[in-house]
């Protein structure tokens, strides 16, 4: 495929300086082009890469540096970007059509239109698969589960009874949804499993990583909002409500009952006590425990999480720590010698 950099801006809303009957025959990373690939820069940290890297256009900001080669200039380059990803390389490539013989299907299964499941999938009683879904190899679908349309679902995901799912939704190998909580009371001594009788819905336009545990409620649900995208290997557990377009990076912990709101950003590592309340917009900087609520609109750091610039001065206060040490010690040496020639005057 080949396509001009007039093409190209006018499908994302762009703006050409140079030539624009420039070809394109493919996308690549800044670093890694070669001719006949378009880039992008959203950082004007690196600026400097665009005069250094092989591409033969770059797409980025109005506010960019300039540069020999052509550009497209967009509000958001790494948005603009995705979309040409899009154009030369469709998302929907590489998936398969048809239902795999080796298929296990229930009772009472619905199909929408042009559904696609792959070899050895297990699906259980009365679950629902909406239009245009895609269920990779070796996947277990419980009874009395939803699936809206256009979902893809990768290999080896479990996916329990009654779980509900939404549209466009991806989930990533290895996940496993509607697991159950980990609740159990302790009576002298002996730990008692605790029922765990509620469900998981995951709303539209949600991506759940690979290797992801979204643990099913006590009663109610565990709640994916809109929008929101989870990368690899967290463990979301029982009654966490998720608010929409939040942003849950790897290896995040969040446990029982916490609430997290709108726009959320929890940075890898992170771990969240239970039943605690993050608000709209907040940001959960990396490796942070967070013990308490964080307010909306703010920023929280450290272990125990404070808000960031305190946390700041404390991590500066610490590397002072040796400097802090030699003048304790001096001082306490000055102030014995002063002590002796009181003494022995």
């Amino acid at each position: 495929m080949q396509k001009t950099l007039n093409e190209i801006a006018k499908f994302v809303d762009g703006k050409v300086i140079g030539n624009g009957d420039t070809l394109i025959t493919g996308v690549s990373g800044i670093r890694e082009a070669v001719k006949g690939d378009i880039t992008f820069l959203a950082n004007p940290k690196y600026s400097s890469l665009m005069d250094k890297t092989l591409a033969t256009a770059v797409v980025t900001s109005f506010d960019s540096q300039k540069t020999d080669k052509p550009v497209i200039l967009t509000e958001n380059p790494s948005l603009a970007f995705a979309k040409i990803i899009s154009m030369f390389l469709p998302d929907d490539a590489g998936h398969f059509q048809g239902i795999d013989y080796t298929v296990v299907m229930g009772r009472n299964v619905t199909l929408g239109k042009d559904v696609a499941i792959g070899p050895y999938v297990v699906i259980g009683d009365n679950v629902s698969i909406g239009d245009n879904s895609v269920i990779y190899a070796g996947c277990f679908i419980g009874h009395h589960t939803r699936i809206g349309s256009r979902t893809v679902i990768y290999p080896h995901v479990s996916i329990r009874e009654r779980i509900n799912i939404g549209s466009r939704v991806i989930i990533h190998s290895g996940t496993v949804i509607g697991s159950d909580g980990f609740g159990f009371a302790t009576i002298k001594g002996s730990h008692h499993k605790i029922p765990q009788v509620g469900t998981v819905e995951i709303a539209d336009d949600v991506e759940i990583g690979a290797n992801v545990t979204i643990d099913r409620a006590r009663f109610d649900k565990t709640v994916i909002g809109k929008g929101a995208k989870i990368d690899n290997l967290v463990q979301i557990a029982h009654n966490v409500v998720i608010g929409e377009n939040s942003l849950i990076v790897a290896q995040v912990g969040i446990s029982g009952s916490t609430i997290i709101g709108n726009n959320v950003t929890l940075a890898g590592q992170a771990g969240l006590v239970g039943h605690i309340t993050v608000g709209d917009n907040a940001i959960v900087t990396a490796q942070s425990g967070v013990a308490k609520s964080v307010p909306a609109d703010t920023m929280v750091s450290g272990y125990p999480a404070r808000p960031y610039m305190t946390n700041q001065r404390v991590n500066a206060s610490l590397q002072n720590l040796p400097k802090l040490f030699s003048l304790v010690r001096e001082l306490k040496k000055k102030i014995e010698e002063l002590e002796a020639k009181l003494e022995n005057k």
